[in-house]
């Protein structure tokens, strides 16, 4: 199992220091904590990483920020492709001050882009300069969440979301799910909004990519694991998979049967 130590090569960033790479399956980064801010997003695959013994998921379409000061470690569990962003410590100021999940926006990672296709892991020049710049602004204006599956102690939505997270498979609608606890679909699609910042249909849609990864970890045949999840066929599964993480469940399936 290889174990790599440390992320940032070179000089520390100031405003911001760059790098896109890819870690095969089992790769250990061990517990660090640094003096600047670091924004991972996974290209490919679904970032794992504890923080202060929370652990954070982030597939392709969300980052984890983790702000200067906390100890974090993670291991990748399957092949990875990944984005890390180090912002300087003087820059960090307003942003998100805990470790939360970011909704990345296309800007950021247009520049992040346009970044790797030049070759450019430190800006140096006026222009370069205010591309990073951008990019922190876009970090501080990013939707965020405590957590990629949000949780909460609401009385009315909390006892759905302990049932879905039993049986991720349910497939009642949110009109069904309202009139099991007492309420009107409108009000229980608004204390959605209110407690998790998600609608109904994405919170359920994260816990059933959260479960399949869990499901293919322990290696559960792909046909299985879609009926499990309540998908009429395996393919509509494969589909939801794919379009959030941009891996193929059969094949990490396969990966992880390998390396037992």
């Amino acid at each position: 199992m290889p174990i790599v130590y440390g992320d940032l090569e070179g000089e520390p960033p100031d405003p911001v220091s760059f790098r896109t790479v890819h870690f095969r399956a089992g790769t250990v980064f061990p517990p660090r904590r640094q003096t600047w801010g670091e924004l991972n997003y996974a290209i490919q695959g679904v970032a794992e990483i504890s923080v202060e013994g929370v652990t954070y998921l982030s597939p392709p379409q969300y980052a984890l920020w983790i702000p200067p000061g906390f100890e974090h470690d993670a291991i990748t569990r399957q092949d990875i492709r990944y984005v890390s962003i180090y912002v300087g410590p003087d820059f960090c100021s307003e942003l998100p001050q805990q470790p939360c999940t970011l909704d990345v926006s296309s800007v950021l990672k247009a520049v992040v882009a346009d970044f790797e296709l030049r070759g450019v892991h430190h800006p140096r020049t006026p222009q370069d300069m205010r591309l990073a710049m951008v990019i922190i602004d876009q970090i501080g204006a990013a939707p965020r969440f405590d957590r990629y599956l949000p949780t909460t102690d609401d009385p009315i939505l909390a006892p759905v979301l302990a049932r879905l997270q039993h049986n991720p498979g349910d497939t009642r609608s949110l009109s069904e799910w309202a009139h099991s606890v007492g309420v009107t679909e409108r009000t229980l699609a608004r204390r959605c909004q209110q407690q998790l910042g998600l609608s109904f249909n994405h919170w359920r849609l994260r816990l059933r990519l959260l479960t399949a990864l869990a499901l293919i970890e322990e290696g559960e045949a792909i046909h299985r694991i879609a009926q499990r999840l309540g998908y009429s066929t395996p393919s509509a599964f494969i589909a939801m998979f794919q379009r959030l993480t941009g891996q193929n469940p059969t094949a990490m399936r396969r990966r992880y049967t390998k390396s037992r």
